[in-house]
C-alpha cells in the first residue's frame, strides 16, 4: 500500500434522527451498518474512528428490532464496555475536528438518515475527498452512498463515482419499508437518483435484502444491512491490492 495510507478507517456516521417510519419511530445510525465494519477493519488491523457532522447521532429504531439485531450482534448491542459503543458512546468525533491524512479508508454507514444529511455533510465529504486524493479507499453502504456524489476527484472535477457501478438501498426496499412517500414528501432524494445524476451506473440486487456489494477500482457499495460485511470486507482487500507507492 502507498506509505501515505496509514491502516486506519474512518467510519462516518449519520446525525440525523428523525421520525420517518409509520409507527412515529425514527431513522437513525442503522447499528450494524457502522458495527459490522467495526468489526472488519479491527479484525484486520486497522484502527477505526467514528465520526458525524455534528459529533452527535441517534440509533434508527428498526435496526434494533429483532429482525435487524439478533445473536451476536444483540450481544454487542446489550453490553456497553463493547469496544465498539465505548466509541460510539464516549469516543465519537465531529467531522470538523478529524485531521486530513489521518486515514486510509473511509467506510460511510447508513440508516435512511443518511439521505438527509449527507448530501450536506461537507466535513465528512472532506475527509472521503483526502483519502481519495491519497490514492485510498472509498466505501459506502445502503444509503450512504448518496455521499459519494460529492466526495470529489481533484483531478476531473467530478465524483468519484462518475463512470463506475455502484449499488445502495433500492425503491422497492423503501415500498416494502413503507417510507417512499415520506422521503418524497421530505424532498430527500434516494440512493439510485442520486449517484445517476453524477454518472454512475447504479446496480440493483435481486432482491432488496440480499447480500450484494461491488468493488469498483478504489470505490465499493453495498445495497442494505445485510451487505454492510461484505461491502466492508471487499474494502480490506481492495486497501491491501493498493499498488506500492
Amino acid at each position: 500500500m502507498p506509505e501515505n495510507l496509514p491502516r486506519k478507517a474512518l467510519i462516518a456516521i449519520s446525525s440525523y434522527n428523525g421520525v420517518i417510519y409509520p409507527d412515529g419511530t425514527k431513522t437513525g445510525l442503522f447499528f450494524t451498518e457502522a458495527l459490522h465494519p467495526f468489526e472488519v477493519f479491527t479484525q484486520a488491523g486497522f484502527e477505526v474512528d467514528l465520526a458525524t457532522e455534528t459529533g452527535t447521532f441517534g440509533l434508527d429504531d428498526l435496526s434494533l428490532t429483532e429482525r435487524f439485531l439478533a445473536g451476536d450482534d444483540k450481544a454487542v448491542f446489550d453490553n456497553p464496555e463493547h469496544p465498539f459503543n465505548v466509541k460510539l458512546n464516549s469516543q465519537l468525533r465531529k467531522a470538523s475536528d478529524l485531521k486530513k491524512g489521518e486515514y486510509g479508508l473511509f467506510f460511510a454507514s447508513a440508516g435512511h438518515a443518511a439521505l438527509y444529511d449527507y448530501p450536506t455533510a461537507r466535513g465528512l465529504q472532506i475527509i472521503g475527498e483526502d483519502v481519495w486524493t491519497r490514492g485510498g479507499i472509498v466505501a459506502a453502504i445502503c444509503h450512504g452512498p448518496v455521499i459519494l456524489p460529492k466526495i470529489i476527484d481533484s483531478k476531473t472535477g467530478n465524483s468519484v463515482v462518475e463512470g463506475k457501478t455502484v449499488t445502495g438501498f433500492t425503491i422497492e426496499g423503501e415500498i416494502v419499508l413503507s417510507v417512499l412517500e415520506k422521503l418524497e414528501s421530505d424532498g430527500v432524494i434516494p440512493v439510485v437518483e442520486a449517484v445517476s445524476s453524477v454518472g454512475a451506473d447504479y446496480s440493483s440486487p435481486m432482491h432488496p435484502f440480499d447480500d450484494y456489494s461491488i468493488t469498483a477500482g478504489r470505490v465499493i457499495t453495498g445495497a442494505n444491512p445485510a451487505s454492510a460485511r461484505s461491502a466492508a470486507e471487499r474494502a480490506v482487500k481492495a486497501f491491501g491490492d493498493l499498488p506500492e507507492a
